[in-house]
């Protein structure tokens, strides 16, 4: 348990940033798996939107710390992939 003054405020902070890198951890997997269901079954109408919004969804998370920029621009590179796969 924290006792000083400082690890106290330390403590507050950290529980702030856990919501926001929660809330957008959540909302980047969701919609992930939004793009991935539409590759499945092959729902060509839908993914451009879909792709749009998981692009900014992990943009976001990598602008804000929550996961790498290289993470991001792999999880973008292999929805593309997989796109472009049914694409043909």
């Amino acid at each position: 348990m924290a006792i000083t003054k400082n690890a106290k405020r330390g403590v507050r902070v950290s529980e702030r940033k856990r919501v926001v890198n929660d809330r957008l951890r959540r909302t980047m997997k969701e919609a992930v798996k939004t793009v991935r269901q539409s590759v499945v079954a092959k729902e060509v109408k839908e993914i451009p939107s879909q792709l749009s919004s998981a692009f900014k969804a992990l943009d976001k998370a990598a602008k804000r710390g929550t996961i790498k920029k290289g993470t991001a621009n792999r999880k973008k590179s292999r929805l593309a992939k997989a796109i472009a796969k049914i694409a043909k």
